[in-house]
């Protein structure tokens, strides 16, 4: 299994998503992104970007709650850990996607690995 924690930013083209006043803390921007889709979360001034899609059953993830780093799944209630994309219960037993995020010139970037 692949471990998202593990993307390194200079490996990755990054695209500009929206401003960092478009996304208050805690609130969430949803975007695609090569036809990926990305949720891109604030929690406390922090920027975090998981894939949009459940790895239980594809389900759209970022709709569901947020507690602290941790979303859990609108569907069935597996949790994932935003920072990492790691999952933390069942029943998903496959870790997410989890992009690099950073701030330049006041716009959110999210990084997507580029193709060797």
């Amino acid at each position: 299994m692949y471990n998202y924690t593990q993307i390194d930013a200079s490996q990755c083209a990054f695209y500009a998503v929206a401003e960092t006043s478009e996304i208050q803390n805690g609130e969430r921007l949803f975007v695609e992104i090569d036809r990926l889709p990305i949720v891109v979360f604030n929690i406390a001034g922090e920027f975090f970007a998981i894939q949009d899609l459940c790895s239980h059953d594809d389900g759209p993830l970022g709709e569901g709650e947020l507690e602290g780093f941790e979303v859990i799944c609108p569907r069935h209630g597996a949790r994932f850990d935003v920072r990492s994309g790691r999952v933390l219960a069942l029943p998903a037993v496959v870790d997410i996607p989890a992009y690099p995020v950073r701030v330049v010139d006041g716009m959110v970037e999210v990084g997507l690995p580029t193709q060797s």
